[in-house]
C-alpha cells in the first residue's frame, strides 16, 4: 500500500503543480499554440466530467470519485500482495483520480489544459490526472488480459 500511496503523490503533485503553474501565468480560456493546428496550451475550467458530461454537477462527481477511491481500495488493494505493474497502475489511477477530486473540492471545477486538434476534430480539453486515469485503465485491461495482474491475488 506504501509504495502505491507514493506513485498517487507524485502523480499528484506533477498534476497539481502544472495546473498551478498553468492558473498562474495564463487567464482563463487564453490559449498557447504550440503546434499550429494540432496542439495548444487552453486554459479552461470544466465542471463536468468528460466531454463536459454531468456539467454543473459537482457534489455528485465529487461523491463519485471518493466512492471510487474507497472500491479500488476495498476490492483490488487492501490486504493484497500487489506486484510493480499493479502498484504503478493503481497508484496512476489514485492519482489521477485524486487530481481531478482536488480541483472540484477546490474550485467546484477541473482545471484543464491540453488542447488537441486531430484530423480537424477539436479533441475535448484535458489535463495529466485525465491522462493518469485513461493510461492506467487502459494498463489495467491490459494487465488482466496478459494475466500481469492476478484477479485471485492471495490475502497477505
Amino acid at each position: 500500500m506504501k509504495k502505491v500511496m507514493l506513485v498517487s503523490i507524485f502523480s499528484v503533485a506533477i498534476d497539481q503543480i502544472i495546473k498551478l503553474i498553468i492558473t498562474y501565468f495564463m487567464s482563463l480560456n487564453s490559449s498557447i499554440i504550440i503546434i499550429k493546428n494540432f496542439f495548444s496550451i487552453t486554459y479552461v475550467m470544466n465542471n463536468g466530467a468528460a466531454w463536459s458530461i454531468l456539467s454543473g454537477h459537482s457534489w455528485f462527481l465529487i461523491l463519485m470519485a471518493i466512492l471510487a477511491l474507497n472500491l479500488i481500495y476495498i476490492f483490488f488493494i487492501k490486504d493484497k500482495v500487489l506486484n510493480k505493474f499493479e502498484i504503478i497502475v493503481y497508484g496512476l489511477l489514485i492519482g489521477g483520480i485524486l487530481g481531478n477530486l482536488i480541483d472540484r473540492i477546490l474550485y467546484g471545477k477541473v482545471v484543464d489544459y491540453l488542447d488537441f486538434t486531430i484530423f480537424n476534430y477539436n479533441f475535448p480539453i484535458f489535463n495529466f490526472a485525465d491522462i493518469f486515469i485513461c493510461v492506467s485503465v487502459f494498463l489495467l485491461i491490459i494487465g488482466i488480459i496478459r494475466g500481469d495482474i492476478d484477479e485471485r491475488n492471495k490475502s497477505s
